[in-house]
């Protein structure tokens, strides 16, 4: 197992204290099938495969895969999971990550789990929520003002002797999403669904499940969704003019230059996808409607939700099996 770099395929052991190429190229990760096996067992927090919910929603049926069921409260542990254990089990013994507080949470959990010490970098408006679970961890927080790309920017300048455990530059955390994908299979009766609605901030949740899809053998359409006050990847997609980038209820996923952008649209493309964004006032109607059928989630589902009604705004064939994920709990915000 290594990592190689995307643009000059250089090569770089899972060790490295590098999170880039030296020619600015962002890692890939290369395994064998005996590498991909999780032989990290050990470093768990008790996980299970999360339900795939169906509902019905104004004559329409989604099926929601409930990622607020995993042990800190989002999909992000199944990144957390397969990174942390592999660093565990090479030795590393400090890690440091930024976030906007799902992925915070979930590394520093797991490397409670491990016996890792970890600093996580959130930027100073993250909800207190967030930063009372990762302080339970026993992590060490550091505030950043003025958003989130200035606390990845400070992250990676004081990482000192630690292990750069990011959810954006790390491939391993990438490859521990794709499990989502096999049990999505699995609970459609080994069938692949016909359009997931994923909510982009970073992209994590969308290249992670493009992986598994693609180890599967056949891809859905996949439909990212971003807010109107922040939609880069639907400005990159659809050729429109850059707009000023500002405040939305979904926090977590806004980001205004995803470092993968790249990736992002290559797989939008390649499934024959799509991006559209969705206005706040949408996101509220969608997550009172999800609370109307006993889903209390995070707002980026909402947001997933949204997109969907709004691609489908004309209908949508009865034998569709659209998906949705729901990647974090409302209790965090």
């Amino acid at each position: 197992m290594h990592f190689f770099c995307e643009q000059c395929k250089k090569e770089y052991p899972v060790a490295t204290h590098a999170f880039q190429c030296e020619c600015g190229g962002l890692f890939r990760l290369y395994q064998s099938a005996m590498d991909a096996e999780d032989v990290h067992a050990g470093v768990t927090l008790g996980e299970l495969p999360t339900p795939l919910l169906p509902r019905m929603i104004d004559g329409q049926r989604f099926y929601f895969k409930m990622e607020d069921r995993q042990p800190t409260g989002s999909f992000k542990d199944r990144g957390a999971k397969r990174l942390i254990g592999e660093l565990a089990h090479i030795g590393i013994e400090h890690v440091v990550v930024d976030s906007a507080g799902n992925a915070g949470a979930a590394v520093a959990a797991y490397a409670a789990a491990a016996g890792i010490a970890c600093r996580v970098y959130v930027p100073d408006d993250v909800s207190a929520e967030r930063v009372k679970q990762i302080t339970a961890y026993s992590a060490d927080i550091v505030r950043v003002p003025n958003g989130r790309a200035q606390t990845m920017e400070m992250a990676q300048e004081e990482l000192g002797d630690a292990y750069y455990a990011s959810h954006i530059y790390n491939p391993l955390f990438i490859d521990g999403v794709k499990s989502m994908a096999y049990e999505i299979y699995q609970q459609l009766g080994d069938a692949v669904p016909d359009y997931i609605f994923v909510p982009i901030g970073n992209g994590t949740m969308l290249l992670g499940l493009y992986q598994g899809f693609e180890e599967i053998g056949r891809l859905p359409h996949f439909i990212g969704v971003q807010s109107t006050k922040c939609a880069p990847v639907v400005e990159a997609l659809h050729h429109l003019p850059h707009t000023p980038y500002r405040h939305t209820i979904a926090e977590t996923i806004r980001v205004e230059a995803p470092p993968r952008m790249e990736e992002i649209l290559w797989v939008l493309r390649s499934s024959q996808g799509d991006a559209v964004a969705v206005e706040d006032g949408a996101i509220l109607t969608a997550s009172k409607a999800l609370g109307q059928r006993g889903i209390y989630a995070e707002l980026t589902a909402a947001a997933a939700l949204a997109g969907a009604q709004t691609f489908f705004a004309n209908g949508m064939p009865d034998n569709y099996r659209v998906v949705v994920p729901v990647p974090g709990s409302g209790l965090k915000r």
